[in-house]
């Protein structure tokens, strides 16, 4: 084998099942390098969930099915981007995948720094700008398969729930700090054109969340193409889709979408949830004040914090047990508690508006689980070229699941949604628990 050389860019005679030919300090450089970037990749692509709630607020004239459709496309997009960077990572590397993906970021967020201005822009403008947006979820594809080829399987686990984990975070932190944003002048940006309360004439600064970030968008482009480097490994376009001839691609796929597909929809679509069942649109409107405790911006962060930071923290439990019997664990959990917030979708009080969300956490714990489990899985199940595709394909139909939420809510009662999703969890974890986590199962990992 060819002496490892670690001076160049392309990293020859990388092999990380082999320490003599393994550099951990190179693979954590580009783990902690890729995710923060990642980290912002999320920012960038649910700041719409974030932002969407507010534009009635501030001027605008949109329906609840036209928002909606605002914060589901980004879903539609994401899952597209990914189905083109999952085949990035053996063609461009990892220096490159990635300082071109954080320089892709500015793009939706300066166009909804300057759309939110504007209360006439139009709505096939604004589901434009939502579609460029999916581009920060769609690099993931691209971002863990590279970042697979820098950690051996014995770590996997750890590697890569970090990263999926730590940069799902960025779901939960803009739609944390976006309403915080949003109540004061950024830097003296203000005077650009300041928005106003459409009730109140209070000044709201809706466009902060999508611009807040774009300094550090362009210092870890900087950062990706001056540290980073390349595992030389080659694959074209036909020999990557020969993980289609596999069964287990196909099974995993189906884990995968009710795991992250679930987690990702419903964070994308739960304060406008909130907001249409127990807050500001609903019949409870009159009774519950506006600050108050159902408003859906407030709380839904808790979501994805909960599931993003539960993927991060089990990588080293999947490492020691094996990710199949989290993955079945987690899915007939998400199973239960769908089902126990489906009892409070049509509700007679707002106070039910705590039972529901308190199902709904715990249902994020158990998809962080079965995120964590499933990224576990694939590199135990597929070798190391096909392990990377396999996370491509499944990270890119995950990501439609904002946009299968959102179409599928403005389409028939939540309730209703919610007892379909349960149905489908159920399938999944069957499979789950045939394939992979039972005793003897034909294809543990």
């Amino acid at each position: 084998m060819t002496q490892l050389d670690t001076s160049q860019r392309v990293l020859h005679g990388w092999d990380p099942e082999d320490p003599d030919h393994w550099d951990s300090k190179i693979a954590w450089k580009t783990l902690w390098i890729s995710t923060i970037t990642l980290f912002i990749g999320f920012c960038t692509w649910y700041m719409v969930s974030a932002i969407a709630p507010m534009l009635n607020q501030i001027g605008f004239d949109l329906t609840t099915s036209q928002l909606y459709w605002i914060t589901a496309v980004p879903g539609l997009s994401a899952g597209l981007f990914r189905l083109v960077f999952m085949f990035l990572p053996p063609i461009m590397g990892t220096r490159k995948l990635v300082t071109m993906s954080a320089l892709l970021f500015l793009i939706p967020m300066f166009g909804w720094f300057f759309a939110v201005q504007d209360t006439s822009t139009s709505f096939g403008m604004l589901l434009t700008l939502s579609f460029l947006a999916g581009i920060g979820g769609g690099v993931f594809s691209g971002f863990m398969p590279s970042t697979g080829y820098f950690f051996p399987k014995s770590k996997s686990g750890t590697a890569l729930g970090l990263q999926a984990g730590l940069s799902n975070l960025g779901m939960s932190f803009i739609q944390l700090v976006s309403p915080w944003l949003m109540g004061f002048t950024l830097l003296g940006i203000g005077f650009v054109a300041p928005t106003r309360a459409h009730e109140t004439g209070e000044p709201l600064y809706v466009y902060n969340p999508a611009i807040v970030l774009a300094p550090w968008t362009i210092i870890m482009a900087i950062i990706a193409w001056s540290q980073l480097k390349d595992v030389p490994v080659k694959a074209n376009f036909r020999q990557q889709i020969d993980i289609f001839g596999n069964k287990n691609t196909w099974i995993m796929t189906i884990i995968y979408l009710a795991g992250f597909g679930a987690f990702a929809g419903f964070t994308a679509q739960l304060a406008l949830l909130i907001n249409n069942t127990f807050g500001i649109t609903s019949q409870f409107a009159d009774t519950v004040p506006i600050d108050d405790l159902p408003r859906g911006a407030a709380w839904a962060f808790l979501f994805p914090l909960v599931g993003a930071s539960t993927r991060a923290l089990w990588g080293p439990l999947c490492d020691k047990f094996g990710g199949a019997i989290w993955t079945f664990i987690g899915l007939a959990g998400m199973a239960v508690f769908t089902g126990a917030a489906a009892l409070f979708l049509n509700p007679d009080s707002p106070d039910q508006f705590i039972w529901f969300f308190s199902m709904m956490i715990i249902m994020a714990f158990f998809s962080g689980l079965v995120n964590a489990g499933s990224f576990k899985q694939m590199p135990m199940i597929f070798n190391k070229r096909q392990s990377g595709g396999v996370i491509g394909w499944t990270g890119a139909v995950g990501a439609f699941g904002p946009f299968i939420v959102g179409i599928l809510l403005s389409l028939m009662a939540p309730a209703t949604f919610f007892w379909g999703c349960v149905v489908f969890f159920i399938i999944a974890a069957v499979l789950a628990w045939v394939y992979y986590a039972r005793p003897n199962a034909p294809f543990p990992g």
